[in-house]
């Protein structure tokens, strides 16, 4: 019997690890995706470390329509060779369902049916732990894979689904690099930045030509778009026409500091929650800001209108996005509930003001 490695794909890992690599934000509507070069890339990968042909990848994403169907985009990967598509669906509150049960029966599964000898998954998400130690209780060995931040480190991994795997893969830098992009401003986005803001156009990432040349199916997400060359990368507070404030030293004060109005706004109603630290002020100050500045690249009035009328409800893609951004900043898998507070506080208390 033939030898086979297979490929897990936790979609939603990949390319919130992805974007936050690119733009320094993991809001998925910040960044447009080859996809074609992006699983072309992960299975060569596959088949180099473990040495066996590829039986299959499974793309573990929630289906954008309703009822958990997918979208053009999703239906387009399912169409390219050796992919099989596993969705779960999406709430009416924007999150995901029955993605991480989708990937753990699959694990159970396959390890103990032995269809392939090695599993190469490529997710951070602790709640998988259990699902991994069941197939490796039937001979299987399975093998993280992560996406790397820009030091080059594993991003968002748990260290517990770290220990329970037999060995974890950092991905190549440019696995990433070259196939995922920036957004470029929509029109009516422009208008409402800062000048310094609305002129910036951002590059392809990576070591290509600055004229992109793409395949007819190399651009699932949107039509192919010639960015302009430029000497670096913006962060998302270029984008947002604000300075991210440094951090001082302990016990100085400064115009850097993230000055926060009242003692309320520090530590919410609760007042036996612990007040957050400077650091933990800063942080916070730092992803709302990145988070705004990348949702702003493709909001249009429209949407700038509908988030107001949520109030006090975050849209589950941009909460998400601040939830991810703070715990990987903090370095730990839970935000505590007082930070959570603080978060979505100060959110709102950026994007109300003038220019938010």
């Amino acid at each position: 019997m033939r030898s086979y490695c297979a490929l897990y794909v936790d979609v939603g890992y990949l390319l919130a690890a992805a974007a936050t690599r690119v733009t320094g934000t993991s809001l998925r509507k910040g960044v447009v995706v080859s996809y074609p070069d992006l699983v072309a890339r992960l299975i060569a990968d596959a088949e180099k470390a473990s040495g066996l042909p590829l039986l299959r990848l499974h793309w573990y994403d929630s289906g954008n329509r309703p009822g958990g169907t997918p979208d053009s985009t999703q239906e387009a990967i399912g169409m390219l060779p050796r992919v099989k598509l596993r969705l779960g669906r999406t709430s009416p509150q924007g999150e995901q369902k029955g993605v991480d049960l989708r990937i753990g029966l699959d694990l159970a599964a396959h390890g103990r049916n032995r269809s392939v000898d090695v599993i190469y998954l490529l997710s951070g998400d602790d709640d998988l732990s259990e699902a991994v130690e069941e197939a490796q209780s039937h001979g299987m060995q399975v093998v993280l894979m992560a996406v790397p931040d820009r030091l080059g480190r594993a991003h968002a991994v748990s260290r517990h689904l770290i220990r329970e795997s037999d060995d974890l893969i950092v991905l190549d830098g440019s696995v990433v690099d070259d196939s995922v992009r920036v957004r470029q401003l929509q029109p009516d986005a422009a208008g409402d930045l800062l000048p310094a803001a609305a002129a910036v156009a951002v590059p392809l990432p990576g070591p290509r030509s600055s004229v992109d040349e793409t395949s007819d199916l190399g651009e699932i997400d949107g039509p192919a778009e010639r960015p302009v060359a430029m000497p670096g990368r913006p962060t998302p507070a270029v984008l947002a026409g604000s300075k991210v404030p440094q951090r001082p030293a302990a016990g100085t004060e400064g115009p850097g500091r993230v000055v926060w109005s009242s003692v309320s706004e520090r530590v919410g109603s609760d007042r036996t929650a612990p007040a957050a630290s400077q650091h933990e002020l800063d942080l916070i100050d730092e992803v709302c800001r990145g988070v705004i500045a990348t949702w702003s690249i493709t909001a249009s009035a429209a949407d700038r209108t509908r988030l107001m009328s949520q109030r006090p409800f975050i849209p589950g893609d941009l909460d998400r996005a601040l939830l991810l951004d703070l715990s990987a900043r903090l370095d730990r898998y839970d935000v505590e509930e007082h930070l959570r507070f603080l978060l979505r506080g100060h959110f709102w208390k950026l994007v109300s003001e003038p220019g938010g």
